[in-house]
C-alpha cells in the first residue's frame, strides 16, 4: 500500500449501479447522465472537487443517490434539475 498525495478538498459519488436481475437502480434512472453533467458543472466552479461515479450505495429505490465527502451529506431521488442547488451545497 502506498499513500498519494491528491488535489481534491472533497469527492461526490453518484451511484449508478444497474442492477440486472430487474430490481430499481439508479443507472435506470438517468444516473450516467446526471454524472456527467454534474462533473462538468462542478469542474466549471471549483476543480478541488471530484465528481466520481460509483457502486451501490444502497438507496436505489428512491432514486439516484450522491454523496458528498468530507461532509457526509447524503441525498436521493436527485434529477438534473437539482443540478444548481447540487453545485452550491457541494462547492460551499
Amino acid at each position: 500500500m502506498h499513500r498519494v498525495d491528491h488535489p481534491f478538498r472533497k469527492i461526490v459519488l453518484v451511484c449508478v449501479n444497474e442492477r440486472t436481475d430487474g430490481r430499481e437502480c439508479c443507472a435506470q434512472k438517468g444516473a450516467l447522465d446526471l454524472h456527467h453533467k454534474l462533473k462538468m458543472a462542478v469542474a466549471a466552479v471549483d476543480p478541488s472537487v471530484r465528481v466520481s461515479k460509483s457502486g451501490c450505495l444502497d438507496h436505489c429505490s428512491t432514486g439516484i443517490t450522491v454523496v458528498i465527502q468530507p461532509d457526509n451529506i447524503w441525498l436521493a431521488r436527485v434529477s438534473e434539475q437539482d443540478i444548481p442547488e447540487l453545485v452550491k451545497i457541494i462547492t460551499n
